[in-house]
């Protein structure tokens, strides 16, 4: 159960970015444990439980970064260890690349808090077979986003074209334009995060994009 983040926390976080090497790292291992990856997964698995109880029938599964960095890319420069940890909460992908499928993410870094749904970097592909499905029905897209317009919880993020689209309406143009995007809510360090209470604003959020999120995930049936 997810009793909250800790000050002990935003410390090791810190201490880690300034000490991002191997020795370091091993003699604080248990602390890392305790403080960082322990909670973090709690959180993941509140937060799981909640939207999967509510929505059986997508068969979601959840993941929690590991805090190794993928050696292969590592330059020079770079410490092995992440500075920051998320979670995500997905459909299993069958045979589809993880950037084109939606999902929805927790991240916590010494920059602040943020979730929400949305792309990891999508395809072109992708992208175009939304601008498609919009242009099928303009009308329904517009009805399915039209709730962002009345909430602060989302922001919608992601590049632009440079060279702008001619979308079906002004109220489909911010999508219709983007090279891939999100729809992200973003917070600085907070009392919140030392809360219970977290997990609940989290999955709150998380549900009220499901509709979205099912419209999207069937751009990619095979997912």
């Amino acid at each position: 159960m997810f009793e909250g983040f800790s000050p002990r926390t935003i410390d090791f976080i810190a201490n880690l970015s300034l000490n991002n090497n191997k020795p370091w790292f091993e003699a604080h291992k248990s602390e890392f444990q305790q403080v960082f990856q322990f909670p973090m997964k709690a959180l993941s698995q509140t937060v799981f439980k909640k939207v999967s109880d509510k929505h059986p029938d997508h068969h979601f599964t959840n993941k929690v970064s590991r805090i190794y960095k993928d050696a292969r890319y590592l330059r020079a420069t770079d410490g092995p260890y992440r500075t920051s940890l998320w979670f995500s909460i997905e459909k299993p992908r069958l045979g589809a690349a993880w950037t084109d499928t939606p999902v929805f993410w927790f991240d916590l870094s010494l920059d602040g808090w943020s979730y929400g749904m949305g792309y990891g970097g999508a395809k072109s592909e992708t992208m175009a077979k939304l601008r498609a499905q919009i242009d099928k029905d303009p009308k329904q897209f517009e009805k399915l986003t039209a709730f962002l317009d009345k909430q602060h919880e989302f922001v919608l993020d992601g590049a632009d074209y440079v060279r702008q689209k001619p979308a079906p309406s002004p109220q489909t143009a911010p999508w219709y334009n983007k090279k891939s995007f999100s729809l992200i809510h973003k917070q600085n360090l907070s009392q919140e995060l030392f809360s219970a209470n977290l997990a609940d604003h989290i999955a709150k959020g998380m549900m009220s994009l499901m509709p979205l999120y099912d419209y999207l995930i069937e751009l990619n049936p095979k997912t």
